[in-house]
């Protein structure tokens, strides 16, 4: 949880809120990837791409 807080304090000092979309979208690929891998719901997140 200190990563997230340091990442959190570093885009506020910095201005850099545009990276916040990008994370985003990076953790919910990291997500589907971590589903996919071996589980029931594999088949349908195969479909959508």
């Amino acid at each position: 949880m200190d990563f997230l807080k340091e990442l959190w304090m570093f885009l506020k000092v910095r201005k850099k809120f545009w990276l916040l979309p990008i994370l985003v979208i990076m953790v919910m690929f990291g997500g589907l990837i971590v589903l996919s891998k071996g589980s029931a719901v594999a088949p349908f997140i195969y479909t959508v791409f």
